[in-house]
């Protein structure tokens, strides 16, 4: 069993509980840098931060970055101004990309992006993922997720079952995103016949397409989403949510039938374990690679005590957030693990993903 793997299951124990907290130390993640001059607390002393988001306004991503910039700031030495800040792009692999080359690497820029973009150097487009993603600082992550399919109520589409013979059209953004890559599990290990319509810009245009009959519906779209978003959409029906897509059933979705139980080989559980990895880290926050190390432990602390701020939880309660904090150091295990995979099953899974 692949250690991140085992990492999930520690996680998992807790996954009824919303507030659980994993129980792993944080970690200053880069190599020991000159200490500054400046404390932290003297270094963020009326300072902005900004928090960048992956991703357009109203989608999953934007809500849990713009509640976490709400109360962050309280919790870092000096008390800073956190400011979110949309930059969407390419599945967040823009924001991604300029975290890595570009931002300042002081400790006033940090990011909230998707969960399956760090993994894009190792089963995705290495052209286009600039960055390694072993070298970021990792703050955080909010929530351990679960991702789904749905299909509009129009499509015909109740059950897996009904996806045979028959065309479904998805909509998505792009490369390195759940909504591009998961359904090509679907293709490559179920045998569904679909259609992608590529380019939304996140997805909440994803959705008002579902709303439109441009799209039938979407995979890999996070369970917390659709409830922070679209709780109203499970309450009138207009979705049907017909498969998971993650290491173990939801407790919102007992009946809803895992990716997993489809597996035919034991090669191809091992790569579907693999390529489900991202959705254990989240809602990863992450910061430029080489801050200075007294900044790096102070942001992943105070990312920390956040996630146990009971003025936090009770904001991310209202708006239907499931909370389910992963530290940093967890998020670098999973992904060294990942990166350990043998070569052979890291190119099938590439070869699944094309």
């Amino acid at each position: 069993m692949y250690g991140f793997l085992a990492v999930f299951e520690r996680a998992s124990l807790n996954l009824q509980r919303t507030f659980g907290v994993l129980g792993l130390a944080a970690l200053a993640l880069q190599p020991s840098l000159p200490s500054s001059a400046q404390t932290p607390e003297e270094f963020y002393s009326g300072k902005v931060v900004s928090l960048y988001i992956g991703y357009p306004a109203g989608g999953g991503y934007d809500v849990y970055g713009r509640v976490v910039a709400h109360h962050f700031g309280k919790h870092i030495p000096g008390h800073p101004t956190v400011i979110p800040v949309n930059m969407e792009g390419a599945g967040s692999l823009r924001l991604t990309n300029w975290l890595f080359n570009a931002a300042p690497r002081d400790g006033t820029a940090l990011g909230i992006v998707n969960h399956g973009v760090p993994f894009e150097p190792l089963l995705g487009n290495k052209e286009f993922a600039q960055f390694d993603p072993m070298k970021f600082t990792w703050i955080g992550s909010a929530n351990n997720e679960t991702v789904v399919c749905v299909a509009w109520h129009s499509s015909g589409v109740s059950g897996f079952h009904d996806l045979a013979g028959r065309e479904f059209i998805i909509g998505g953004t792009g490369p390195g995103a759940d909504d591009f890559v998961f359904p090509k599990l679907l293709s490559g290990v179920l045998g569904a016949h679909l259609r992608f319509v590529t380019g939304y810009a996140g997805g909440n245009d994803i959705n008002f397409a579902m709303e439109r009959g441009e799209v039938e519906g979407r995979c890999g779209w996070t369970w917390s989403s659709v409830k922070s978003t679209r709780q109203y959409w499970l309450d009138d029906g207009s979705i049907n949510v017909f498969l998971q897509l993650g290491m173990a059933r939801h407790p919102d979705l007992p009946d809803t039938p895992l990716i997993l139980d489809f597996a035919q080989t034991e090669d191809q559980q091992k790569i579907l374990r693999l390529i489900m990895a991202r959705t254990i880290l989240g809602r990863p926050f992450l910061a430029p690679p080489d801050l200075p190390e007294t900044r790096a432990l102070a942001l992943q602390t105070a990312f920390d005590s956040t996630m146990q701020d009971p003025e936090f939880l009770a904001e991310a309660a209202q708006v239907h957030l499931e909370i389910m904090p992963i530290q940093s150091a967890a998020m670098v295990e999973i992904l060294r693990e990942a990166f350990a995979t043998p070569p052979d099953l890291v190119e099938q899974a590439r070869e699944l993903l094309r």
